[in-house]
């Protein structure tokens, strides 16, 4: 009888998933400052791409006024190290800044436990990493092709989790969440051309192809934060403020939404499992 009635009174496990979108993941700070004036906190961390980078940052402690520090210093020079136009970066600068704000640490070794999404270009399989060196599992889920050279994380080469996940909200109902909020800082991705123009199109058509990688965040989030950010630059650093005040305007206006959920006052999400198969674990 006990056993039942702890089960029928126990807190919500709720997760929390960070998504992809370059510079404009700086607006999840001003998200994170929501969370905080609320008293919210989340019991398993995920994120992809620079979500990748807050969402390891939260799952360290740090608070929003801590993170903002940081990105307030922060330079592209700092993440993309190198000079040369249309040449791939190696991803050291992500390291380095990991390590100089966690040290060199595992994933493990997080208050949180975190999982950060990648993909193996080897497989084309999207991978979950949840154990393991911190900077080097963060350094593959941002390595976006063509801009950093691949990442290689044991037998695994990584790229960019964006190429098959981008707001991985699924994530965390894989390790025992009752609900999931989400964090989309890219919610306008996608927009159309009047240009019949060979670069436009192409432009056009990997705007839809992000779109769709967007989509199991949706289906899989209890609540979705979804900024827009369309206004500022994915490779550039300005604007920080402005995409702050964006990240937590846009938070509060779903906080009634989050708030339910925290006091357990929101019905569970009847939701089809996605394959794991599709999915390798580490």
């Amino acid at each position: 009888m006990k056993n039942i009635f702890n089960f029928l009174t126990r807190k919500p496990k709720i997760g929390i998933a960070f998504g992809g979108g370059g510079a404009r993941g700086l607006s999840h700070i001003g998200v994170i400052k929501a969370f905080e004036e609320f008293g919210i906190e989340f019991d398993y961390v995920s994120g992809t791409s620079v979500g990748s980078i807050i969402g390891s940052a939260y799952a360290a402690g740090l608070t929003s006024r801590e993170m903002y520090k940081i990105a307030k210093e922060l330079k592209v020079k700092d993440i993309k190290t190198n000079k040369i136009f249309f040449m791939p970066s190696k991803t050291d600068g992500i390291e380095k800044l990991i390590i100089d704000t966690f040290g060199d640490i595992n994933i493990e070794d997080l208050k949180k436990p975190f999982s950060a999404v990648a993909v193996d270009i080897k497989t084309t399989k999207e991978v979950c990493i949840s154990h393991g060196n911190l900077a080097k599992a963060v350094a593959g889920s941002c390595c976006v092709p063509g801009i950093f050279q691949p990442v290689e994380f044991g037998d695994k080469l990584l790229c960019d989790g964006g190429l098959q996940n981008t707001i991985p909200a699924n994530i965390p109902r894989y390790f025992g969440c009752d609900y999931v909020i989400a964090v989309d800082c890219n919610s306008t991705r996608t927009y159309g051309t009047d240009s019949p123009k060979v670069l436009d199109v192409l432009g056009c058509s990997i705007r839809v192809l992000m779109k769709s990688n967007a989509v199991k965040g949706y289906v899989c989030a209890d609540v979705m934060v979804a900024t827009d950010n369309k206004r500022f630059k994915s490779t550039k650093l300005d604007g920080l403020d402005e995409m702050v005040e964006e990240g937590y305007k846009n938070a509060i206006d779903v906080m009634p939404e989050i708030v339910k959920i925290v006091q357990g006052k929101t019905p569970k999400m009847k939701l089809k499992d996605y394959d794991k198969g599709e999915i390798e674990f580490i």
